[in-house]
């Protein structure tokens, strides 16, 4: 169908159904949880499994969360006290979910509990806390790039993406152009025109303020929240400096550093810490921001579906290759920085393993031969890491710069055959 999108953490989910831990489903809100639990529990059904189903976003469900033994009480009506699969959507809704669900767990029932929720999961809950060694905690995005090639190009070429980026390169410029401005929410890749996705980003944008922000933190006027993000959005890449940030929007910094913690763990904003190993000229303190969703970005920056005529595609080009390089690592002991020092020497990435640096330079551009710029050249010849990347639209060749080999790579081969450490 062609309103069916495929989700790479499906397969992920199936293999945790046997086992006795509950697993808990978070990230950002309308990136598609639900869709995706009722895809499992479909699957289920269609297995022959008993399955119950709660939402707590409807009233109705909501009155049987008043205790355990209540909602206990409520699952074997519905399914007895044979073995099944307990569905609860939204958790964020119900007040002290960890302890709530700990005493669930702890009661040794036969139902396996699959539960999800927004961002503000583990928030005021903390459900990772009270839940520790009961739980699997999986996060689900919006839709990653490779997600949305592969859903625009009708499941074409999985297994083998390289395929149609090196034979149908028209296309794939197209699609990349287009996540790009509109990024990876599933209703605004479905709506088909740019009215219709501008009325879904802006839904999303409203939802998320009224449902998770003005309940975290309790904000009945939000202009000072949304104005922050608005500058935000305008200075991806750069350096947040909170004390700049307290001073133009008329905030104390304390209120400054509020709103950013929970921007991130709302899965709308994302910081990164500079690369160091204590050399004076590097800056130490200030991080650089980036967003989850480019699409998200684009709207609180007044840019989006209109990127190209504001010649900042560079940058959110730079946020996708961030996107790309984290869903690499995601789950390994490897960590991401940026490096920048007081002479303006700057690179865009440095990825590590262990004491191996790897530095990543990001050109938007369609590079025609294999030039190292020179704060690539500085970080280099101070750090001698064995290789270097620069990912670029299309050029794919490589160079040695005192002994480290440095890569040109097309931004695609991060979506599979080419790995950071092999």
């Amino acid at each position: 169908m062609k309103d069916m999108i495929k989700r790479t953490l499906f397969d992920q989910l199936l293999k945790h159904l046997k086992t006795k831990e509950m697993f808990l489903l978070a990230g950002p809100r309308q990136a598609g949880k639900t869709y995706l639990l009722t895809q499992l529990k479909d699957h289920l059904i269609k297995q022959g499994k008993a399955v119950a189903w709660f939402n707590l976003d409807i009233e109705t469900d909501r009155q049987f969360f008043v205790s355990q033994s209540a909602l206990v009480e409520q699952i074997k009506l519905t399914l007895g006290n044979k073995p099944g699969f307990v569905f609860i959507d939204e958790i964020q809704r119900k007040e002290n979910a960890g302890l709530f669900l700990k005493g669930l767990y702890d009661m040794n029932l036969p139902y396996k509990f699959i539960i999800s929720g927004s961002g503000s999961l583990e928030l005021k809950e903390k459900i990772h806390e009270t839940s520790t060694g009961r739980k699997f905690i999986f996060e689900l995005n919006t839709l990653s790039f490779m997600e949305f090639v592969h859903h625009r190009t009708n499941y074409l070429y999985e297994g083998k993406p390289e395929h149609f980026f090196q034979t149908d390169k028209i296309t794939a410029e197209n699609l990349l152009n287009e996540y790009l401005n509109f990024g990876g929410y599933p209703r605004v890749v479905l709506a088909q025109t740019l009215a219709e996705k501008t009325l879904v980003i802006n839904e999303i944008w409203q939802s998320y303020l009224e449902r998770d922000i003005a309940y975290l933190i309790g904000l009945k006027k939000t202009e000072e929240f949304i104005h922050l993000v608005k500058v935000l959005a305008s200075q991806i890449g750069q350096m947040i400096n909170v004390h700049e940030l307290s001073d133009t929007l008329n905030l104390a910094v304390q209120t400054v550093n509020l709103y950013l913690w929970y921007l991130e763990k709302t899965y709308i904003l994302q910081r990164l810490a500079p690369f160091s190993r204590n050399l004076r000229k590097e800056i130490t303190k200030m991080p650089v921001a980036y967003f989850f969703d480019l699409g998200l970005r684009n709207f609180s920056a007044n840019e989006f579906g209109g990127l190209a005529e504001t010649g900042r595609r560079g940058f959110v080009f730079q946020n996708l290759v961030l996107r790309l390089i984290k869903e690499q690592i995601d789950k390994s002991s490897s960590g991401i920085n940026f490096w920048r020092t007081q002479d303006k020497a700057e690179v865009d990435f440095v990825v590590s393993a262990g004491q191996n640096p790897l530095p990543v330079e990001v050109k938007y551009k369609h590079l025609v031969k294999p030039e190292i710029p020179r704060s690539l050249k500085s970080f280099i010849k101070k750090y001698q890491p064995k290789e270097a990347l620069m990912i670029n639209l299309d050029l794919e060749t490589e160079t040695v710069f005192q002994k480290t080999k440095v890569r040109f790579l097309p931004y695609w081969r991060l979506l599979a055959s080419f790995k950071l450490f092999a």
